[in-house]
C-alpha cells in the first residue's frame, strides 16, 4: 500500500511554517506538519529550520532496522510517512522537496541534475529576507540543482567534512534554513545491497550525524522557535546480485518516513 501523504505537500508546510510565501508551483501544505509546528510553536513562525537529509532511507528500512536509527526516533515527535515522486530518483524527488512541484513541472524527468529555474523554497527564503544554506556533496543532486541563487552553499567532497560545516554553521546561528545532504546510505546500498552490513553501518551514521546537529540546535538555538527534520528522498530495494537500486514505481521505493521535531524558543 502506498502512503497518501505525497511528498509534494511537504515544501508549502516549511514556507508556511517559516512565515514565508509558498513556491509558486507548490502543491497544498502538508496539514499535518503545519499543525504540529504552529502547536508546538503557540502558533508563532520558525525562525530556525535544520532539514537533515540523507538518501535512499526507505520506509521498510526505517521499519525493519528502526534500532539502527534509534537517536533519531527519540530526538523527534512527529512520524510523518509520505510517498515520494516518480521516477522516484535523487534528483527528480530532491526537485520536488524544494519546489513543492511535480517533476513534469519544476523540470526534471529523469536521473540529471540541471540547475532547477522554476521558483523554489530557496527563492521564498530570499525574498523573505531569510539566509539559507545548502551543505552538501560537491558532485550531489542537492549540491548541483538549487544552484544560483543568493544564498550560502558549503559543498564538500566527504560526509564528514559536510558534517562538519553543519555543525559549524549552527554554532554559529546566522542562518534561518539550513538543509544538511549524506549521501553515504545510498552509496554503499547501490554497491553491496539496502541490507548489507555496509549499508546498515552508513545508516547507524546518518542516525549518529543528526543526534550531534540535534544536539546542537538544543545547545546553540534555545532563542529561536526550530524546526528539525530527518527527511529523505526515497526508498529503495534489492536487485540480482545483492546490490541495491531505486527508480521505479513500487512501495520499496516511494514510501517512506519523515521525522520532526519543534523546540520552542525559551524565554
Amino acid at each position: 500500500m502506498y502512503n497518501t501523504d505525497s511528498l509534494d505537500s511537504l515544501c508549502g508546510a516549511l514556507a508556511a511554517i517559516a512565515g514565508t510565501e509558498a513556491p509558486s508551483f507548490a502543491a497544498p501544505a502538508n496539514e499535518k506538519l503545519k499543525k504540529y509546528a504552529f502547536d508546538a510553536f503557540s502558533g508563532r513562525h520558525a525562525d530556525r529550520i535544520l532539514m537533515y537529509n540523507p538518501d535512499a532511507v526507505a520506509e521498510w528500512i526505517y521499519r525493519k532496522y528502526s534500532w539502527y536509527l534509534s537517536d533519531v526516533i527519540a530526538l523527534t515527535e512527529l512520524e510523518l510517512p509520505m510517498k515520494t515522486v516518480m521516477p522516484s530518483v535523487t534528483p527528480v524527488c530532491f526537485g520536488t522537496m524544494y519546489t513543492g512541484a511535480q517533476p513534469d513541472v519544476h523540470g526534471i524527468r529523469k536521473y540529471e541534475k540541471p540547475v532547477i529555474t522554476v521558483d523554489t523554497m530557496w527563492d521564498a527564503l530570499v525574498r523573505a529576507g531569510k539566509k539559507a544554506a545548502i551543505v552538501a556533496d560537491n558532485k550531489c543532486s542537492m549540491g548541483k540543482i538549487f544552484l544560483g541563487r543568493n544564498m550560502d552553499y558549503f559543498l564538500y567532497d566527504t560526509v564528514g567534512e559536510i558534517n562538519a560545516r553543519a555543525a559549524e554553521l549552527i554554532i554559529g546561528d546566522e542562518y534561518d534554513f539550513i538543509a544538511v545532504y549524506n549521501g553515504n546510505y545510498d552509496h554503499w546500498m547501490h554497491k553491496f545491497g539496502p541490507e548489507s552490513p555496509e549499508a546498515l553501518s552508513e545508516l547507524r551514521s546518518n542516525n549518529y550525524a543528526f543526534s550531534e546537529l540535534s544536539s546542537l540546535v538544543k545547545k546553540h538555538w534555545t532563542g529561536h522557535d526550530t524546526l528539525v527534520g530527518f527527511a529523505m528522498d526515497h526508498g529503495c530495494h534489492e536487485i540480482d546480485g545483492g546490490s541495491g537500486s531505486h527508480g521505479l514505481d513500487m512501495e520499496e521505493d516511494l514510501n517512506i518516513v519523515h521525522l520532526y521535531k519543534a523546540y520552542p524558543r525559551k524565554e
